[in-house]
């Protein structure tokens, strides 16, 4: 049988049915990457993997990115629910944590080395809300007009976790293993060249937020800026969830956002996340006093 792959009506996007991502041909998983390639993200309904089939098919994309190098954490939840069942309040860290994500933001480029694509299933959901929304940086970039495009062409932003966490209210621990900054503050440019498709898009979101040679005022607006400009119709696309969907995206051109819900309600996803190459996502880092400053706090 033949992937059917049907574009959405943005300007990325694509739905992807008759096939079994669990269990693909050669053909079929070409087709299906070659889609990836094209469209940045798949959305894949009821296909309903196992974890391992998420595994093994997120795995098709490059390595797992697994901090701990245990098996345990190839894929992980993204959740709301306590061990009891019920949901974790407000205030406590994973909950802060899920309010950031649905800041516009790509994966892991707060790490030295980002990530290539991420890899969603549902398994848990609200009565309402909670959906993922993308937005093409491929677009936003070839939208731009000469003057930006030349203003922006050669700068560099540093990208952190505490940064954007703190930018609702929320210190991250340090100990918690997010952001790197022991080892320096990750630098990338604002504007990327995809190894494959050679397109050049933006590589922006809310974990960067300084610019080299630039005022940190006028840095956070023009970020800002960027940011409003890029995610806006017909370069956004939105997923309402149903259980048993799987999405997977590429972070090298692609923005991602949850979606608010009532968080006295419970929302499960499950995940993978595929590292980057380092011949192409591995960046420098610097020891950054602003970087700083975010542990000093955590550790406080």
């Amino acid at each position: 049988m033949t992937v059917t792959i049907t574009p959405t009506n943005a300007t990325l996007g694509c739905i992807v049915t008759d096939v079994h991502l669990g269990d693909m041909s050669d053909a079929e998983w070409r087709n299906v990457e070659d889609a990836f390639h094209e469209h940045g993200v798949l959305i894949c309904p009821q296909q309903h993997l196992t974890r391992d089939e998420q595994v093994a098919f997120s795995r098709r994309f490059g390595n797992i990115e697994n901090l701990s190098g245990s098996p345990k954490f190839d894929a992980v939840q993204i959740s709301n629910e306590k061990e009891d069942g019920t949901a974790a309040p407000a205030t406590e860290h994973r909950t802060q944590i899920l309010r950031g994500n649905e800041g516009w933001h790509t994966d892991s480029s707060y790490m030295p080395l980002a990530a290539k694509a991420s890899c969603l299933t549902a398994m848990k959901l609200p009565e309402t809300g909670g959906g993922t929304a993308w937005a093409d940086m491929r677009a936003a970039y070839e939208a731009l007009d000469d003057d930006m495009k030349a203003k922006i062409a050669n700068l560099e932003a540093c990208h952190s976790l505490y940064y954007s966490q703190s930018q609702i209210g929320h210190i991250v621990d340090t100990g918690m293993g997010y952001g790197f900054h022991t080892k320096g503050a990750p630098v990338r440019p604002l504007v990327k060249t995809h190894p494959v498709t050679k397109r050049k898009s933006l590589f922006i979101g809310r974990h960067a937020y300084r610019i080299f040679g630039m005022a940190d005022d006028e840095a956070q607006q023009l970020l800002q800026d960027l940011v409003e400009f890029a995610c806006q119709p017909p370069r956004i696309y939105e997923h309402d969830w149903q259980v048993g969907d799987l999405c997977i995206w590429d972070n090298r051109c692609v923005l991602h956002r949850a979606r608010p819900y009532k968080y006295d309600e419970i929302r499960v996803l499950r995940h993978t996340r595929i590292a980057g190459e380092p011949a192409t996502e591995l960046v420098r880092t610097i020891r950054d006093e602003l970087a700083s400053g975010f542990e000093q706090a955590a550790a406080g």
